[in-house]
């Protein structure tokens, strides 16, 4: 992430390795634990949640579940922005897959076309199949369409960054981005990722979901970060009261000290699906105050625009 501003200005300390967007000091730690004998992340959704992606399987013992499906998936899932070509050992400490295993994955998924191999390095990169998997996903995706023209307009009226995201494990994944015309922009674009509990877009979509989902989620923040789970819980607390009053919840510098972001829930009128909006930027420009009065109110009028045609649905935190 960047802020495209004077370089006169100091830059925010964000660590970009592995494609994701976090503060140098709020960063995940690389897990040291080892895992079960074969198994990288081994990932399944609860039945019956209405939330869009993948967790982790907590027992391996789902017997509908194809665990050579899911290493596969996650070798694809190794691969972020700028790493360039991976080698079968990065592939293995990445997915903590054994480097065997690994080697069979990736001539496999060579073949088919996801990855492409580099002959005179022995690096593997991503391939053309993968782009037409998620293109096809990107543009199948009604509410991704219907939402940037909005997005786009109130980005040019308020002059910031105006996102759409949802949930990808315990991140929040960036759907579609829209930015005015000013030089001072937070620079995050689709397929970047934020974490959930701490930014403005994650706690909107963790006040959108009915209250056992929100828990199953707590409960597996709680476990990924125990040091940091009560102040990172006091946050998304704060965030459902804050959205069952106004609509709209915040982010102060709870993610990163330089930036300030109001978020909304969207939740879709039959509640298959939730969504997020954000509106964010620099700290010094974004105060408290513009965000209560001016942008907050904006997002969530947006937010109803969005899933009822501006007909007046109400966002509100779910405490059922």
């Amino acid at each position: 992430m960047r802020f495209n501003f004077d370089t006169r200005n100091v830059v925010p300390q964000i660590d970009l390795r592995a494609g994701h967007a976090y503060p140098i000091e709020n960063r995940p730690k690389r897990e040291t634990e080892p895992k079960p004998e074969g198994f990288g992340v081994e990932i399944r959704e609860r039945p019956g949640t209405m939330s869009n992606s993948t967790d982790q399987n907590d027992d391996g013992k789902d017997r509908q579940f194809v665990t050579a499906l899911a290493r596969g998936l996650e070798i694809l899932r190794a691969f972020k922005p700028g790493d360039g070509g991976l080698g079968n050992q990065e592939l293995a400490e990445r997915t903590n897959l054994p480097k065997p295993t690994i080697s069979r994955l990736t001539y496999t998924l060579t073949t088919l076309g996801y990855l492409t191999l580099e002959e005179s390095t022995g690096l593997y990169q991503l391939g053309p199949s993968v782009l037409s998997l998620g293109y096809s996903f990107l543009s199948n995706l009604d509410i991704r369409a219907r939402a940037r023209p909005l997005m786009q307009q109130m980005a040019n009226d308020v002059d910031a960054a105006i996102s759409l995201g949802t949930r990808d494990r315990l991140e929040m994944l960036y759907l579609e981005t829209c930015r005015g015309d000013g030089a001072l922009t937070l620079r995050l674009d689709v397929g970047s990722r934020i974490p959930i509990a701490e930014t403005a877009m994650g706690r909107a979509f963790l006040a959108g979901l009915p209250a056992d989902e929100r828990g199953y989620l707590m409960e597996r923040i709680a476990h990924k970060d125990p040091e940091r789970y009560s102040r990172v819980k006091d946050g998304v607390d704060q965030a459902v009261e804050d959205i069952a009053a106004y609509g709209f919840t915040f982010s102060l510098a709870d993610w990163h000290k330089d930036v300030h972001a109001v978020g909304v829930p969207v939740i879709m009128p039959d509640r298959s699906a939730v969504f997020a909006l954000n509106c964010g930027g620099p700290s010094f420009l974004l105060s408290r105050e513009k965000l209560e009065n001016d942008l907050g109110p904006r997002l969530v009028r947006l937010a109803e625009t969005l899933t009822m045609g501006g007909q007046g649905f109400r966002v509100v935190a779910s405490n059922s």
